[in-house]
């Protein structure tokens, strides 16, 4: 499996971003679109995108923003269907952590929907909110990595 990242520069990788996005968290997930698009999503913000492309195709996104001064907190974290359990989503969470780490920052913090909760565990990420909590009508909980 190889895999290419791709730090989101252009206006075309953002909008392939956003098509992931969509594919998993509106009409798979059935989130309402003015909660999965916001005012991250454009080249001009502080946020940074990832794309993961593999076998041709774009497959996965995230991205970060700024938590606090020493933590980036990953976001918009999805893998399309097909290149699910194939590692795309270790590949992703791998470039999102360094790209935190060229940032200058500590720690990575993410709110995980609790189904892919062992996923980050298997990757470092310790739970540190007490019970799950509603995000966009799915249960999450917080979690954080030291980078």
């Amino acid at each position: 499996m190889a895999a290419e990242i791709i730090n989101v520069t252009t206006e075309e990788q953002l909008q392939q971003a956003m098509d992931i996005r969509k594919d998993v968290f509106v009409l798979e997930q059935k989130v309402p679109i003015d909660l999965e698009i916001d005012d991250y999503d454009r080249l001009d913000s502080e946020a940074h995108h990832v794309l993961i492309k593999s076998e041709g195709q774009y497959a996965a996104t995230g991205r970060i923003i700024y938590y606090n001064k020493d933590s980036a907190k990953m976001q918009r974290i999805a893998v399309r269907k097909p290149f699910r359990s194939k590692g795309i989503g270790r590949v992703l969470m791998m470039a999102l952590e360094a790209q935190a780490r060229e940032l200058k920052l500590q720690y990575s913090v993410l709110d995980a929907q609790v189904q892919a909760e062992a996923f980050y565990q298997k990757l470092g990420y310790e739970t540190i909110s007490d019970e799950p909590f509603d995000d966009a009508g799915i249960p999450h909980v917080r979690m954080k990595k030291e980078l």
